[in-house]
């Protein structure tokens, strides 16, 4: 952990059974556009922190994985399916995505790979329209509306 005894980044699951810290910067942050990448996070692309296994630690349960090529094992929560990590088969390094990390704001991708399957409509995201949450249920529905998720912090 770091000098005061802290971890840098925490993070975890959706429903909290799988929690983790990281006792340092990450080397690098990225986005991945490769298919295996979209399938995996069910998303357009995922983005990872590349920590050193040494100043990482799962800190509450132990993700399942699933072999996703003969070079890499893919973390996830058994119980409620969030995708956590990436790591080479007996690498040095893990990689774990972004949005898992209780401040995800603080996990900036620097750059990116497999670009060759990046979609098109990508590079547009930002001038689409938007709303926020609240803009989009309205008052009376937030209200209404009971989280079952693990809150971002131990």
């Amino acid at each position: 952990m770091s000098e005061a005894g802290k971890p840098v980044f925490t993070g975890g699951c959706q429903c909290g059974a799988v929690r983790f810290a990281v006792s340092a910067t990450p080397n690098r942050v990225s986005i991945c556009h490769c298919r295996m990448c979209q399938k995996a996070s069910g998303a357009p692309f995922a983005s990872f922190a590349d920590i050193n296994r040494t100043d990482f630690a799962w800190t509450k349960g132990r993700p399942s994985f699933f072999r996703s090529s003969s070079i890499a094992d893919r973390g996830y929560c058994a119980a409620c399916g969030t995708p956590l990590s990436f790591g080479r088969i007996d690498g040095d390094r893990i990689e774990i995505m972004t949005g898992a990390f209780d401040r995800p704001d603080q996990i900036i991708p620097a750059r990116q790979f497999g670009t060759e399957s990046r979609l098109g409509w990508v590079v547009g995201i930002a001038n689409l329209p938007s709303q926020t949450t609240q803009q989009n249920y309205g008052p009376e529905k937030m209200a209404t509306i009971v989280s079952h998720q693990h809150p971002d912090h131990d």
